[in-house]
C-alpha cells in the first residue's frame, strides 16, 4: 500500500516538474540579446570578471553552521517523545550528541572555527 503511494507522488512530482519546464518553454518570452548574458549588480556595470575565488573558510564556516543548527532540528522531537522510550532514547540521543561534539572538537582543533 505505502509503496504504490510513494511511486504515485513520485511519478506525480516528475509529471509536474517537466510539464511546468515544457509549459514555460514553450509560452515564455524568448530575448537573444548579447546584453541579457552579461553579469548585472543593481544598475552598476561590472568592471572585470564576476567570478571572485572565495576563501574556502566562508564555506567550511557555512557546513559547521547548518551542521549543527540542523542539531536542533532533530532535539526537538526526541524532547517530545523522550517520557514514551525512556532509557533507549537517552542513549540513543547520548550517541547522537556525542558523535556530534567529537565533530566540534575535531573542528575546532584543525582551526576552521578561526578567521585567519
Amino acid at each position: 500500500m505505502y509503496f504504490t503511494l510513494f511511486i504515485t507522488v513520485l511519478i506525480t512530482a516528475v509529471v509536474l516538474v517537466v510539464a511546468a519546464y515544457v509549459i514555460a518553454k514553450l509560452i515564455g518570452p524568448r530575448s537573444y540579446n548579447p546584453v541579457k548574458g552579461e553579469p548585472f549588480e543593481c544598475g552598476i556595470p561590472t568592471h572585470g570578471s564576476s567570478w571572485l575565488p572565495m576563501h574556502v573558510g566562508y564555506y567550511l564556516f557555512t557546513i559547521l553552521f547548518l551542521m549543527f543548527d540542523i542539531e536542533t532540528v532533530f532535539l526537538y522531537p526526541w524532547a517530545v517523545v523522550v517520557k514514551q522510550f525512556g532509557s533507549l532514547a537517552l542513549i540513543s540521543i547520548g550517541f547522537f550528541l556525542v558523535v556530534l561534539v567529537l565533530g566540534l572538537a575535531y573542528a575546532w582543533r584543525k582551526g576552521a572555527l578561526e578567521w585567519k
